[in-house]
């Protein structure tokens, strides 16, 4: 087995995981938000610290992946790769998106470490990162359709 197929299938694995953390993380921060007194608790904190590595370790395979990856070069060479929605979701949409969340869980992540208590603009930071996060994700394929 090559390299490449391992670190796809490393990749899938952790998928999973990370659709786990993201739940841990959302019911951690509603908790904490709409409970009585938002103060941040070690739960919050480590949820937010797990999910925000494991997006970072997804975002640097999928980047790998990415740039070794043989449809992207296919649908590069032949022009299709805005036009064609599967190859726009693949090569385009979903690593942007996937970006954007990481980068959005670390000040999410920073905010709560640095914080006693939870604003709600960090609870929206939060929700808005596990959108794109969950706009993303590839469900048909790992799921089915």
């Amino acid at each position: 087995m090559d390299f490449y197929k391992i670190l796809l299938n490393a990749h899938k694995g952790f998928g999973y995981l990370e659709l786990l953390l993201v739940a841990l993380f959302i019911i951690a921060l509603l908790a904490t938000m709409f409970g009585f007194s938002g103060k941040v608790n070690k739960f919050l904190k480590k949820t937010t610290l797990f999910t925000m590595i494991f997006f970072h370790i997804q975002f640097l395979a999928g980047l790998f992946l990415l740039f070794v990856s043989p449809g992207v070069k296919a649908a590069l060479s032949s022009g299709t790769l805005m036009s064609d929605a599967y190859a726009r979701f693949q090569y385009v949409e979903h690593p942007f998106s996937m970006l954007i969340a990481a980068v959005l869980m670390t000040i999410v992540n920073k905010k709560v470490k640095s914080n006693d208590t939870i604003s709600l603009g960090i609870t929206i930071m939060g929700l808005i990162a596990v959108g794109l996060f969950a706009f993303a994700f590839p469900w048909t394929r790992v799921f089915g359709a």
